[in-house]
């Protein structure tokens, strides 16, 4: 059985900051790396998933980075084609944004938060502690997405499309205990009341693999 492809579209524009996309990229199996902020673009004829990855930029730059434009057409465009689609802090933000939500920047939380998770895939044996690292926040979600998640801070925290395989969070799976010193030394991150004993968010990376695999595996049965 062919192994999926899942192209992973990495957002960030500062190169010192590039570890996250680094991070999430090595979970995902069989990735392909696309540098969106660089001119690269993911091959929707052979993606059988995507990725969009953080970035220290914000949606609301538009203005000045015309590739979030770009993007936003782009999550438009896979919506309607109905890839299985997983955004992350800025990919949240951005595929919200893209069907006519709200962010705004309110200040940054970098630390393990606790959050009320839905009964989704998605979710599917993930600890309801996970780690953040983001001054932005999504304040209305885009039309037709379902909240899926909450925090005491914040409503949106995850959001699934009604129709369409596309899920977004606003923390970060891929990061790990690995990763505490660069959080600490980058966005001053605290471990709060539960460090990163509490975190097992990389099996969201997972478990979006396997729903990309499934619907693989069934769009190969519908065409058989």
């Amino acid at each position: 059985m062919r192994v999926p492809t899942i192209a992973v579209v990495r957002n960030e524009v500062d190169p010192s900051c590039e570890y996250h996309c680094d991070a999430l990229e090595g979970y995902v199996p069989n990735a392909t790396a696309v540098d969106y902020p660089a001119g690269e673009r993911p091959d929707l004829e052979r993606a059988d998933g995507v990725v969009l990855t953080g970035s220290t930029a914000g949606v609301y730059e538009a203005a000045d980075r015309p590739w979030i434009t770009d993007q936003q057409r782009l999550v438009r465009e896979l919506v309607e084609r109905e890839i299985p689609t997983l955004g992350v802090c800025f990919g949240h933000q951005v595929a919200n944004a893209a069907l006519g939500g709200t962010v705004e920047h309110v200040g940054t939380t970098c630390r393990p938060v606790d959050v009320d998770l839905a009964a989704d895939p998605l979710f599917d044996g993930v600890a309801s502690v996970v780690p953040v690292a983001h001054g932005d926040v999504v304040t209305q979600p885009g039309d037709e997405m379902d909240v899926i998640a909450t925090t005491d801070y914040y409503h949106a925290f995850a959001t699934r499309h009604r129709t369409a395989p596309l899920w977004t969070v606003q923390f970060h799976p891929e990061f790990t205990s690995t990763h505490r010193e660069r959080l600490e030394a980058d966005f001053d991150w605290t471990d709060g009341e539960h460090g990163f004993d509490a975190v097992n968010a990389t099996q969201i990376i997972e478990n979006f693999a396997s729903i990309v695999a499934d619907s693989t595996t069934h769009s190969h049965a519908v065409d058989d």
